[in-house]
């Protein structure tokens, strides 16, 4: 797993928009507004190598606070033109209001990827880059308070640990979103979904990215997936609470959430 990751990090991002038709843009969107997060809050995107979740996080959380102090000023309306400005930088310089985001990956090539795409678009405040194994997480007990994983755990050798270690580093209160390919129920989507899978998924590998195999497998642990309602006793089977899922695209691709209560 390591090693398709490692030759496919460069060519990931357009690989995943040919793919998708550019779908996976929404889909990560609406997991970030399934989230929901308030300024403050502390996330840990788990196989977030190339930083389309955390970007994400930082634009949400940044476009909350805009709001809030536009909204601050306007029920001040005594104010003098100094003391807004003057709210305005200070505002500026704690635009994330404390919130912070810790890219975990186990895959040198896709943190290189993910940090020179972070110094390309301009994210620095409130954004860390760690290695890492989602089975055996480098952080302590109870520290965040949302974890994500997206299109990463089908990959992860033993998913029940990788689970264990999620409910763990969690705080209490903390929410567990998995974003990932699932299971369509309709036959005759799910025929052409198989088609267009196996026979043009790889291609396009080869194609844009020079590897077949790569996307050969990728395809292949898609199927391999648990079904959603199984994925979701496993999730409960870790400890998680109020679990459930959301299917997009006819289950194409799921959301499982989950509370360490």
């Amino acid at each position: 797993v390591y090693q398709v990751f490692e030759s496919v990090a460069k060519k990931y991002d357009v690989m995943n928009d040919s793919m998708t038709l550019g779908i996976h843009r929404v889909w990560k969107d609406i997991l970030m507004h399934k989230m929901n997060p308030s300024p403050g809050t502390l996330l840990v995107d788990v196989a977030g190598g190339t930083g389309d979740i955390a970007f994400r996080f930082i634009n949400y959380v940044r476009s909350i606070r805009e709001r809030q102090l536009q909204r601050k000023l306007k029920y001040h309306q005594d104010l003098s033109w100094q003391e807004i400005s003057e709210s305005y930088q200070e505002d500026k310089s704690k635009s994330l209001g404390n919130s912070q985001v810790v890219v975990c990956d186990i895959n040198k090539e896709m943190l290189k990827v993910g940090k020179q795409k972070a110094q390309h678009l301009g994210y620095s405040e409130g954004l860390s880059w760690v290695l890492g194994n989602a089975e055996e997480l480098p952080f302590d007990d109870d520290k965040f308070d949302v974890y994500t994983i997206a299109f990463g755990i089908r990959n992860v050798t033993r998913i029940d640990l990788a689970l264990q270690e999620a409910y763990r580093v969690l705080k209490p209160g903390g929410r567990f979103l998995c974003l990932e390919f699932s299971h369509v129920s309709n036959p005759v989507l799910s025929r052409l979904y198989d088609l267009y899978s196996f026979q043009v998924i790889p291609v396009l590998g080869e194609v844009i990215a020079g590897d077949w195999k790569s996307y050969q497998y990728l395809v292949e642990s898609i199927r391999r997936f648990p079904p959603q309602e199984e994925f979701k006793a496993m999730i409960e089977d870790a400890g998680f609470l109020k679990v459930d899922f959301q299917n997009l695209n006819l289950g194409i691709v799921a959301i499982h959430s989950g509370f360490k209560l």
